[in-house]
């Protein structure tokens, strides 16, 4: 670590623990997928709307975030981004007792504006604070080491609370981790109002007074003005929507109905039916009171959600799972962010000795690999995990964690290198392109809808060979001839 990074280590923990934060409450959103499909019985593409309104946000905030950073600073925009963001999990949290999904989705895309501000903040900051090249990669690398332990905790705490029981879940059963964020997110605005931030990049008085005159001379240039960058851009979209559609489409994929559970679930609805039936023909007094027993006794079995969501499964009008609890789904899909941790932790290590073309080159090769290996490799291929038959893919999948973990940081690294006093607005159109995140894995839920949840990861194949080719090609900056001072 150099004399600088020393010396900047508050400023870098800061950074680390909004790291955090982001991929906390964005796994939060993946993970109520899973809820929300079995509260409200709808489709696997519908039930990534939350995660969609999340990063849908970042296409709406991130250029206004870019200038917010230029104009207010670093430590403006990351007390701003952090209210936003206990504003957000408030809603979330609101949504459980209102029984309400546009409520959820509402506070998903609040949520979104916080996860937005915070990235424009944390990515220049630590790439600043390392002095760009491979130095400010390997600083980077560490803090999203922060960013795996969040998106870590979230799945498997929202799988403790759930249980076993899926089926049965509610919004309301995750509440205690979103009053763990909102927590966080206030000791979090205590500790930046009281740290002294850098500003690199925050406008001078002479520039703010040029800019209110109406004085200031527009720039002929911009990020856009590079091609590497803008090629950047595009492959962090595509990133984005890789990293988070590999384990929320596996999760949605793990706690679908079996063919053979869907069956069952549709035999005890219909049994329950006829003892209902049979049980109004015998009553002759206070009907109204039995009548409400009845409708205890369906919600208490199987409800009409769960029914049709069996049934759709059953008529092949939505893709059929392995039927496993919301626990051991949880726990897989943060061994996946825990690979992200263990990934961002080695290329941490390595970073100032390999360049970062090299570090995605190989990662993107290896991630294609693993997924054409979850799309051909048969299910019935399984291990033993905690007392359930779990097949091989699931382990490959959680394994593509250590491919992903790097490539955020090496995207951001090769995409600003060289630009200079336009990294600021690179970054708020860096994450404008996060939108990715909610799209992609929207697309591929359609796409398992249609040929299954295995064959969906056709979408993240294309994509991871976009980023190939930006790491072997599109990342070289050829535009040097641009004054950057």
């Amino acid at each position: 670590m150099t004399k600088s990074t020393k010396s900047n280590i508050l400023p870098i923990a800061v950074m680390f623990m909004l790291f955090f934060m982001i991929a906390f409450v964005t796994n939060l959103a993946g993970s109520m997928g899973v809820i929300v499909k079995h509260q409200y019985g709808v489709s696997s593409a519908l039930s990534q709307l939350g995660t969609l309104a999340n990063f849908i946000a970042y296409a709406c905030m991130g250029i206004p975030a870019g200038i917010i950073l230029k104009r207010k600073g670093y430590k403006f925009t990351a007390l701003a981004a952090v209210t936003v963001g206990l504003l957000g999990v408030a809603v979330q949290w609101i949504s459980g007792p209102a029984q309400s999904f546009a409520i959820y989705v509402a506070g998903a895309f609040i949520a979104g504006f916080s996860m937005c501000m915070l990235n424009v903040v944390v990515n220049p900051m630590l790439n600043t604070l390392g002095g760009g090249g491979n130095r400010g990669n390997q600083l980077c690398q560490f803090g999203g080491s922060c960013n795996s332990i969040g998106g870590t905790i979230a799945p498997i705490l929202v799988g403790y609370l759930v249980g076993g029981a899926v089926e049965e879940a509610e919004v309301g059963d995750a509440a205690p981790v979103m009053i763990i964020a909102m927590i966080i997110f206030a000791l979090a605005a205590a500790v930046i109002f009281f740290t002294k931030i850098p500003e690199p990049h925050m406008e001078t008085p002479e520039e703010k007074q040029i800019r209110l005159s109406g004085n200031k001379q527009k720039d002929t240039h911009s990020p856009l003005s590079f091609r590497h960058f803008v090629l950047g851009a595009i492959a962090i979209f595509f990133y984005v929507g890789v990293e988070v559609g590999i384990p929320n489409i596996a999760n949605l994929y793990m706690t679908t109905y079996t063919p053979e559970q869907a069956q069952l679930q549709i035999g005890e609805y219909e049994h329950q039916q006829k003892d209902a039936a049979y049980m109004a023909q015998c009553v002759e007094t206070d009907m109204k009171a039995f009548e409400n027993k009845v409708k205890d006794y369906d919600n208490l079995v199987v409800t009409e959600d769960q029914y049709n969501m069996a049934l759709g499964v059953h008529e092949g009008k939505l893709a059929q799972g392995l039927g496993l609890g919301a626990k051991i789904a949880g726990w897989l899909i943060g061994l996946y962010w825990l690979m992200m941790l263990v990934g961002r932790l080695i290329g941490g290590s390595i970073a100032g000795k390999v360049s970062s073309k090299r570090m995605l080159t190989v990662v993107s090769i290896l991630a294609i690999a693993m997924l054409l290996s979850i799309i051909f490799i048969p299910t019935s291929v399984s291990i033993m995990l905690k007392g359930k038959e779990v097949p091989i893919i699931m382990v490959i999948m959680f394994l593509c964690g250590l491919c992903t973990s790097v490539m955020w940081s090496t995207i951001f690294n090769l995409s600003v290198e060289g630009l200079g006093k336009y990294t600021p607005a690179a970054s708020g159109i860096f994450m404008v392109l996060v939108c990715g995140g909610g799209i992609l894995p929207f697309i591929q839920g359609v796409v398992a809808d249609f040929i299954g949840y295995t064959g969906s990861y056709v979408v993240a194949i294309v994509a991871l060979l976009y980023i190939l080719f930006y790491a072997l090609i599109g990342s070289k900056n050829v535009n040097k001839d641009i004054k950057v001072d």
